[in-house]
């Protein structure tokens, strides 16, 4: 990290509470401080008017499994899939990311729950190297109707550092899913007939309850043991919410309902919504949207989910589309509130002694629809795009 103090001018720099026209100092890879005003005399850079925000913080997104497996039973080199996607990510703004890696093997054994060792030793191979431009954390995403979910923790958690676990159940007919149809339209991605689709959609119901019902306390457990914070993931009703308050959970990934957000947010969960779902306007699965829980006073974290440039995106057209929601506390939604939620109080806000992760963001598109390009990163004050 550099050691000499570096000043950023002439930028609009949204803080917490405002949005300030001045100049940032980066000292030692932390925020130095900054002010209103033209900058002091050293070593600086003109943004000439542009907006500088946090770094993102992602705290759900499988996009590394697009970059692994391009198409069905397609398997591209690991670390060069763990490069591509992190130059994506950094590109899109975040600085910190947590990547969501699926524990468990499907019921057929598809999908990539067999090679989540794979993918984590090429993550930390490219750390190990200085090759990555993100700060990599791991999201186990564990699917608990899995036969083998339970045992696939226990001796990842005893290998790897584990920072954030969420809890799964993309059975057909209940969650995300209730609308069986949806189920089949998304099920045909993997290149199977709707005839296996089918098949394996009956036997995911006849047996996937049971194995949740034996699976998940034991998931719990873990959590509980090594203190990793929980996500419950596709609550539905109110007793989906109770559930996941009792077990301990502190984010509620994607709820499907307003119901299951209120009764979150009632209960001091947070509250995490896509950020393609904002931008779409609606939930491609027909779940609840993610603009309607914001006008609700419901929305508190954006994950940009599979798409890594919807997070900023929608972050910035968040106070467009919702009256009320000003820029810093749309900038929130994928700074401050993701750090807090997963206890890195050392970042996602500008403000003296803070990590200086930060984004240069200019605007295109419209007042009504911006786009925002980022034109450079920094991550502990070293520039990484």
């Amino acid at each position: 990290m550099p050691d000499t103090p570096h000043i950023l001018r002439n930028a609009r720099i949204v803080l917490p509470d405002a949005v300030i026209h001045g100049w940032l100092r980066i000292e030692d890879g932390v925020i130095a401080g900054f002010s209103e005003g033209d900058a002091p005399a050293g070593n600086s850079l003109d943004l000439r008017g542009d907006l500088l925000i946090p770094g993102l913080v992602e705290l759900h997104t499988d996009h590394l499994e697009s970059h692994y497996a391009p198409r069905p039973k397609v398997r591209w080199h690991p670390l060069g899939a763990v490069l591509a996607y992190d130059a994506q990510i950094a590109a899109s703004g975040i600085t910190t990311v947590f990547d969501s890696l699926r524990a468990g093997t499907d019921i057929d054994g598809g999908g990539l729950g067999s090679e989540l060792l794979a993918l984590t030793e090429a993550i930390d191979e490219a750390r190990r190297g200085d090759l990555l431009r993100a700060e990599h954390r791991t999201h186990l995403r564990c699917e608990i109707p899995s036969p083998d979910v339970v045992e696939v923790v226990q001796d990842y958690a005893a290998r790897f550092p584990v920072d954030l676990i969420s809890l799964m159940d993309h059975t057909p007919g209940q969650r995300q899913f209730r609308d069986v149809e949806k189920y089949f339209t998304y099920a045909r991605r993997s290149g199977k007939s709707l005839e296996e689709i089918k098949a394996l959609t009956e036997l995911r119901m006849t047996t996937g309850a049971e194995r949740a019902e034996r699976n998940r306390p034991q998931l719990v457990e873990i959590v509980r043991r090594r203190s990793i914070p929980l996500a419950s993931h596709d609550d539905t009703t109110a007793g989906d919410v109770e559930q996941s308050a009792a077990e301990g959970a502190t984010v509620a990934e994607f709820p499907t309902t307003v119901e299951a957000a209120a009764r979150s947010r009632a209960g001091g969960i947070t509250v995490m919504m896509g950020a393609p779902n904002l931008i779409r306007g609606g939930s491609h699965s027909g779940n609840v949207a993610a603009e309607e829980l914001a006008r609700e006073g419901l929305l508190d974290i954006l994950s940009s989910d599979y798409v890594p440039a919807s997070l900023l995106m929608a972050a910035f057209q968040l106070p467009a589309r919702v009256p009320g929601i000003s820029l810093p506390q749309a900038v929130a939604t994928v700074t401050a509130n993701p750090a807090a939620a997963t206890r890195l109080h050392d970042r996602g806000r500008i403000a003296a002694g803070l990590r200086a992760d930060l984004a240069r963001v200019q605007l295109g598109g419209t007042a009504e629809m911006p786009v925002p390009v980022v034109r450079q990163v920094w991550r502990e004050g070293r520039r990484i795009v």
